[in-house]
């Protein structure tokens, strides 16, 4: 009898959240598909941002006329507002990737398409004039950023630019009921599962440290805080010779749904104690365009068999405990990286936020759905928590606005390269990596 009582008081229970989720507006289930092309999806962006760039010009440069690109006059000081095209002499061509294709030759592509001869230009719907100054660097910007202009029109009919002013961070939500104990969601990123560059054992310890199954009591009570698990993008790695449009041989067909089955039973694991959410990720059997929809159920029979698995679109918006959070499996920030330059993949972060866009390269240089009567990527309110997937090494770093907002910027490595997952308290925000590591003695 007294044994039976002890045990009981070993027995710990896991922390528990409350979780929203708000993925709604990257669902596309309800859009249907008419032949539209990304004037309207542009339309749309501009629209919003211009009316809110419009609010903050009088307080920025308030004795200033705002007027349009059409309505410019030569040496006249004005204030435009518009979308930037950014004109780049290294951007890839759809025909030059066709000639690419019949070339005997390959050719290398570069890691970023950047030149010292990219220039920038505005546009609204009355036409579109050349950016001049030093002001504006085009190595930080990217086609379909709206931004409101100081300048005046030249000689030669370019715009000098002589200030800019961006959206900046958008408005939060004013100081959520934070838990009064330590609750973690754990966030992991490029699982690879089945793939060349993964190794089972390491995801396996992953699950144990979750599952509580890894360690000593101490470790389990740190476990037991674990309220929510995001696998954010390319979780499995299947093989691409194999998606070439012919029918599979069956012995083909088990290669496909072979790396799926293993990261269904890891994942299983995961669900039977603690609420998991998966996204699609750049690797995964999901729509390539943004917003990425949530990977079928029926992928998983082990894990949808628990109503704590949920799968979730790229984008992913959800609140535990009313915290807001939102992240990407990384394709946006990827894209920037291609396009514009930065100190870090922080900063990269930090420019969508002041951007008030998720994505702003999209559709020019990022695959997006071409909507017809809103831009779901436009951000309407601050998140408490911003992370990005699949990335080369873990970086985080609190971003303070001027409104009082608070962010906790994250950037999640790749698991199958690193061994390293990142732990994020809801009480304060703090957060850590978790790195794994496996070694065999010879």
């Amino acid at each position: 009898m007294e044994a039976m009582e002890i045990e009981r008081e070993k027995t710990l229970q896991r922390k528990q959240s409350h979780y929203q989720n708000l993925d709604n507006i990257f669902c596309i289930e309800k859009e249907q598909y008419r032949g539209q092309q990304y004037s309207q999806i542009y339309f749309a962006r501009l629209h919003f941002m211009r009316t809110l760039l419009y609010s903050l010009v009088p307080n920025w440069k308030p004795h200033i006329p705002v007027c349009t690109v059409l309505g410019l006059e030569e040496g006249k000081e004005c204030v435009i507002v518009g979308t930037l095209y950014k004109h780049m002499k290294l951007k890839p061509v759809i025909l030059d990737e066709y000639s690419k294709e019949r070339s005997a030759t390959p050719i290398v592509e570069p890691p970023n398409f950047m030149h010292p001869d990219d220039y920038l230009v505005l546009e609204d719907e009355s036409g579109r004039v050349k950016l001049d100054g030093s002001v504006l660097l085009p190595s930080e910007f990217v086609t379909g950023v709206v931004v409101a202009l100081l300048g005046k029109e030249t000689g030669s009919g370019s715009f000098l630019v002589l200030d800019f002013l961006e959206a900046g961070l958008p408005p939060q939500i004013e100081n959520p009921i934070k838990p009064s104990e330590d609750k973690y969601v754990v966030f992991a990123s490029g699982l690879n599962a089945a793939g060349s560059a993964s190794n089972p054992l390491l995801f396996q310890l992953l699950v144990d440290h979750i599952t509580g199954h890894l360690g000593d009591e101490k470790e389990q009570r740190i476990a037991a805080k674990i309220v929510h698990v995001v696998i954010a993008g390319n979780s499995v790695d299947i093989p691409r010779g194999l998606l070439n449009g012919q029918n599979l041989a069956s012995k083909d067909l088990s290669q496909l749904s072979g790396p799926i089955k293993e990261l269904d039973i890891m994942l299983t694991q995961i669900a039977t104690g603690v609420s998991l959410d998966i996204m699609p990720g750049p690797n995964d059997p999901a729509n390539f365009a943004l917003p990425q929809q949530p990977l079928h159920r029926c992928l998983f029979p082990g894990s949808a068999a628990y109503n704590t698995f949920r799968c979730c679109t790229n984008p992913h918006f959800f609140e535990p405990d009313n915290i807001r959070f939102l992240g990407t499996s990384g394709q946006n920030i990827d894209n920037l990286e291609m396009y514009s330059e930065a100190k870090d993949t922080l900063e990269f972060m930090e420019r969508t936020l002041k951007w008030r866009h998720l994505a702003p390269s999209a559709p020019n240089t990022l695959g997006c759905y071409p909507f017809t009567d809103r831009d779901p990527f436009l951000l309407e309110s601050c998140p408490h928590v911003y992370f990005v997937g699949n990335q080369d090494r873990y970086e985080t770093c609190l971003l303070n606005g001027p409104k009082a907002q608070l962010v906790r910027l994250v950037c999640i490595p790749k698991f199958c390269e690193t061994g390293v997952a990142v732990a994020l308290n809801l009480r304060n925000l703090e957060c850590h990596a978790l790195s794994f590591e496996i070694q065999f003695n010879s």
